[in-house]
C-alpha cells in the first residue's frame, strides 16, 4: 500500500515516526480540502480538525494550526509575534515553504522548520485530526502531541 501513497504522504509518515507520533495516517475515500469535509469523513466535530494555514509574517512562513471551528485573527497573531502584519500566503509560497499543496498541508514534513502556532482551542478535543501531506490523507493526534511534534507554541489565535 505504501508504494501507492503520494510522496508527500510518505514524507509526513516518516516524519511522524521520527518524532514519535502515536497515530497512523488514514487515507480517505474522498478529498478533504476543508475542515467540514474532513470532519464528515472521520466522524468528528469540525472543531477537532486542525486546519494547517500558512501565512507570511515579516517575509517568513508562519504555520497556524487552528481549530476548524473558528478563524484566525491575523491582527491578534501579528501582535503576538511582534510583527507589523500577518497575511495569507499565496499557493506558490505555501508550496515553497511546506513542499505540500493547499488542502493537504501537514503540520510536519516540511523542507525546513517553520515557525508554528497551535490553536489552544484544539485542546478541547481528546483526538485532533490533521492533514498528512495530501487532501486524501489525515492522521489522529492530540493537542499536546501536535505542539510537541511541530515544536510549536500554544496560542490563542482566534
Amino acid at each position: 500500500m505504501a508504494e501507492k501513497l503520494h510522496p508527500s504522504v510518505l514524507n509526513v509518515m516518516a516524519t511522524l515516526r521520527e518524532r514519535g507520533a502515536s497515530g497512523d495516517v488514514v487515507v480517505l475515500d474522498d478529498a478533504a480540502p476543508t475542515a467540514a469535509a474532513a470532519a464528515a469523513q472521520v466522524g468528528c466535530e469540525v472543531g477537532a480538525i486542525a486546519n494547517s494555514l500558512v501565512f507570511e509574517a515579516a517575509g517568513a512562513p508562519l504555520l497556524v494550526l487552528t481549530s476548524g471551528a473558528h478563524r484566525v485573527d491575523t491582527g491578534k497573531v501579528a501582535a503576538l509575534l511582534g510583527v507589523e502584519r500577518v497575511s495569507r500566503a499565496t499557493p506558490e509560497f505555501v508550496r515553497a515553504a511546506t513542499g505540500q499543496v493547499i488542502g493537504g498541508v501537514a503540520p510536519v514534513g516540511h523542507p525546513a522548520p517553520i515557525r508554528t502556532l497551535v490553536d489552544t482551542w484544539l485542546g478541547r478535543h481528546e483526538v485532533v485530526w490533521a492533514a498528512a501531506g495530501h487532501a486524501h490523507a489525515v492522521f489522529p493526534t492530540s493537542f499536546a502531541e501536535l505542539v510537541r511534534i511541530t515544536e510549536g507554541t500554544a496560542a490563542d489565535v482566534g
